[in-house]
């Protein structure tokens, strides 16, 4: 049951690992690619050119392909990211939220695969036109940033329809992601053509994440209707993400607090310190904690191995659904 891209990474899982900052370090990473999925390294705009190059190291001492993720924002004013990037050359390179198009070349050059998150049909256009070589159909449902439009069965079917040569347009592969907790999702979004799924909330409470643990006990507890979108805890980070791309988290105090007025949070100093003690002390009751719909599914701390295993299951689904 292989296809593009199991085949070209040589997966036997088909599910990448979202590159979560904060969480996706280069031991989640090696781990989720031993396991045989497509591990991916978050590279956050505040970690420096050496963290890449030392968790990305990590990440390629399993001698399994993985990725690393950055934004095009950060990018910009952070081009040592992006040259501790070719410097590594991981197998694929997810660049989003932002202009990308300017370093599509460059990786490609270098022997890399580029991916780009798309939230509208409007993205998977600039993305084909940028020459990326995959595109994440990411619906409204994923945690962590993104665009909040439109779900991702719409999306990816819309993307799908885009993409496909019977379209009359280049056929690009596309993974979706958003809301796929399990083997289930995974059959689904298989079924409808998309070559593989964008898996980040399943991997948030594994023992190799870097998930504090307060964190994770917040994680277990919530339930699928917990999660908030928007972009107060941006406001309050001060970390330079711009308005357009919002983000999905769990509910708490602050975001209550704040919610409708973010301009006014951009410039409250005793707010953004108050948001920095609780990110340091990792208080899920005033900092960010990034996660999708997919959370009310989460009831352990499995290992990376365990999560995909489980994703593993979903060839009885499609066979149960074919009859």
């Amino acid at each position: 049951m292989g296809n593009w891209l199991m085949d070209r990474f040589g997966l036997t899982v088909p599910v990448v690992g979202a590159p979560m900052a904060g969480v996706s370090g280069g031991k989640l990473t090696a781990a989720i690619s031993s396991a045989g999925g497509l591990g991916m390294l978050g590279a956050g705009s505040a970690v420096s050119a050496g963290w890449i190059r030392t968790e990305g190291a990590i990440a390629a001492a399993s001698g399994k392909p993985y990725g690393i993720g950055l934004m095009a924002w950060s990018v910009a004013d952070r081009p040592e990211h992006l040259d501790a990037v070719l410097d590594l050359r991981p197998a694929l390179v997810s660049l989003s939220f932002g202009d990308y198009a300017p370093y599509v070349g460059k990786l490609q050059q270098a022997g890399i695969t580029v991916a780009t998150q798309a939230g509208t049909v409007a993205d998977a256009r600039a993305a084909i036109s940028a020459g990326v070589d995959l595109i994440v159909a990411r619906g409204a449902e994923a945690g962590g940033h993104g665009r909040n439009e439109v779900g991702t069965l719409p999306l990816l079917q819309a993307i799908l329809d885009l993409t496909t040569s019977t379209a009359g347009g280049p056929e690009v592969p596309v993974l979706a992601g958003g809301g796929i907790s399990g083997p289930r999702g995974l059959a689904a979004v298989l079924a409808a053509g998309a070559v593989g799924s964008w898996v980040g909330t399943a991997f948030l409470t594994a023992v190799e994440a870097l998930t504090p643990p307060a964190a994770r006990d917040r994680l277990l507890a919530a339930s699928e209707a917990d999660t908030v979108y928007g972009t107060v805890f941006d406001a309050a980070s001060r970390a330079g993400w711009p308005d357009e791309f919002g983000g999905r988290a769990l509910r708490n105090d602050f975001f209550d607090r704040w919610q409708g007025r973010e301009q006014a949070l951009k410039t409250d100093d005793a707010a953004h310190a108050e948001y920095v003690a609780a990110t340091r002390a990792a208080d899920p009751t005033a900092a960010s904690l990034y996660a999708g719909q997919g959370v009310g599914a989460l009831r352990s701390a499995p290992t990376a191995a365990d999560v995909l295993a489980d994703f593993g299951t979903y060839r009885h689904h499609l066979q149960r659904a074919l009859g």
